[in-house]
């Protein structure tokens, strides 16, 4: 592995596990047994550190949710693949990390909104109008006011102002929600294979 991604990869270990705030380049350094005069040959500062770590984040996540989007045979079936790729992915995620980009770190932040935008709000619209043409998602509705409201869910949850963290877990919060906007958007054959899929057994 290059140095540069010894670096991200260390930095991210630390980040997810202690939050961004309380991490130091010094112990980015040690935790690699690398000297910080090397981190500094690739990176400015942290700052510079964060923003490319999103960078690299942020297309991975793109690559890995477009795979689960491509393998699913349906859409019901995505959204609980991608329900376990959250579970995984948040398991591992300290949730001061999203507090301490808002606050320190602006323009890494302003990328993931951006990436909310461009990305993960085309992705949902794809995967409302796939649902709608297997009759398991409604016909009636706006698939593109419905992708804007699912992004600023994810985004609501991660909010420690809502949903403080010694309360919630963060993957509790993400999960309930998304399982709530499927319900709300599927068909009754939607629902059915929801309920199969939950081994629910549910009074008509």
């Amino acid at each position: 592995m290059e140095t540069k991604d010894r670096i991200l990869q260390g930095a991210e270990e630390l980040f997810f596990k202690y939050g961004i705030k309380s991490v130091t380049m010094d112990d980015i350094a040690k935790h690699l047994a690398i000297s910080k005069k090397t981190i500094y040959t690739f990176f400015n500062d942290k700052n510079e550190l964060v923003e490319t770590l999103m960078t690299v984040k942020l297309k991975q996540d793109e690559c890995e949710f477009k795979q689960i989007q491509d393998e699913s045979e349906n859409v019901i079936v995505e959204v609980f693949n991608m329900m376990k790729h959250m579970g995984v992915m948040f398991s591992k995620v300290n949730p001061n990390i999203f507090y301490d980009l808002q606050k320190y770190h602006p323009n890494a932040w302003k990328q993931f909104k951006v990436f909310k935008h461009d990305c993960m709000a085309k992705m949902v619209e794809s995967s409302i109008e796939r649902g709608v043409k297997e009759g398991l998602v409604r016909a009636d509705l706006n698939a593109k006011i419905l992708a804007r409201l699912r992004i600023e869910e994810v985004e609501m949850g991660f909010n420690s102002d809502v949903f403080p963290p010694d309360k919630f877990k963060m993957l509790d919060v993400q999960i309930t929600m998304i399982d709530h906007f499927l319900h709300g958007i599927c068909t009754l054959k939607g629902h059915k294979m929801i309920n199969k899929y939950k081994q629910v057994t549910e009074e008509e």
